[in-house]
């Protein structure tokens, strides 16, 4: 009869890297735009997530 390995190797499962709360996981935030000497609102654009560099993990 064969001896059993009292530690048999277990390989970790892999682990998914955390998704950027700031940017949800896109790797964009909105950024607003603003114009004029009173610096009204005219819309937003898309930035790059300074928080994760657009990578999307944290």
């Amino acid at each position: 009869m064969a001896t059993r390995p009292t530690n048999p190797k277990k390989t970790p499962a892999p682990v998914e890297p955390a998704v950027c709360k700031p940017c949800g996981g896109t790797g964009n935030v909105p950024v607003t735009v603003r114009v004029g000497r009173k610096r009204r609102l005219v819309g937003q654009q898309d930035g790059l997530c300074l928080n994760c560099f657009g990578s999307g993990t944290a």
